[in-house]
């Protein structure tokens, strides 16, 4: 394992499956998880639709690995990406892998590197199958982090042509705080301590191993103490070194 004081990530973007309107959003996020040490992107990338994709390689330091549709219906970028995983996986320099797609076939991956003992983060839209979500140590829905918005023309300069990739999938509704509700009681349930005040630190990590996808931003609250606060079934304190404590009221 290697060692150093932020761990260390290999992040491989399945480019024909991810708006690059995102791309900005996804290493922001990514940083406050590790170091992106490896940056790869991978598509048929002399397709039009792919024009977003490069003109965003260069801003963020991306390895753009060009994969021609040879034939339709074989997606031969997917290939690519789960062989260089493999490799990348093999060599022992990472902490962990950061798949950004939506795509269900990286599901038997994301399983086979975490059987190798690394963490795995996945990136994707909530319409991402569910087993490729629950097999990730965590899974971030692209939809929470927001797309960047078109950089303005510098005064004398002409205008860029306009983006050839299709738009980022409209922001659907924010989940209802009743589906959070059911999850943090049957965490609570499910932990087994006597004393009736949970220590939101523990019960935030819990949740977020027995459900991967779980994020506050899915229910419009930044932290999880907004969105224990505002259920207003809970009645929180303050315990020792200041954490916050809370307990179902009766």
């Amino acid at each position: 394992m290697p060692e150093h004081d932020r761990p260390l990530l290999a992040v491989l973007i399945d480019a024909d499956n991810t708006s690059p309107r995102y791309a900005g959003a996804i290493f922001e996020e990514i940083a406050a998880i590790g170091e992106a040490s490896v940056r790869r992107c991978y598509g048929d990338f002399s397709s039009q639709q792919m024009a977003g994709w490069n003109k965003v390689q260069a801003e963020h330091g991306l390895v753009p690995l060009h994969s021609p549709a040879y034939t339709v219906g074989k997606n031969s970028s997917d290939i690519s990406l789960v062989i260089d995983a493999m490799d990348l996986m093999h060599t022992g320099r990472f902490d962990g892998f950061v798949l950004v797609s939506s795509d269900s076939d990286f599901t038997r991956l994301a399983s086979r590197i975490r059987e190798q003992g690394l963490d795995v983060y996945g990136i994707g839209q909530q319409k991402t199958p569910e087993a490729f979500r629950r097999v990730c140590k965590r899974f971030i829905f692209i939809e929470n982090l927001g797309g960047s918005s078109p950089k303005p023309t510098p005064p004398g300069e002409k205008p860029a042509p306009a983006e050839v990739a299709p738009p980022p999938p409209a922001a659907p509704p924010k989940a209802p705080l009743t589906e959070a509700r059911d999850i943090i009681l049957r965490a609570m349930d499910a932990i087994d301590q006597e004393e009736e005040w949970y220590a939101l630190g523990p019960l935030g990590q819990y949740i977020t191993a027995a459900n991967p996808d779980f994020d506050t931003r899915t229910y419009g609250r930044k932290k999880l103490s907004d969105l224990v606060q505002d259920l207003k079934i809970f009645e929180t304190k303050r315990g020792a070194a200041n954490q916050l404590l809370i307990r179902r009221l009766d």
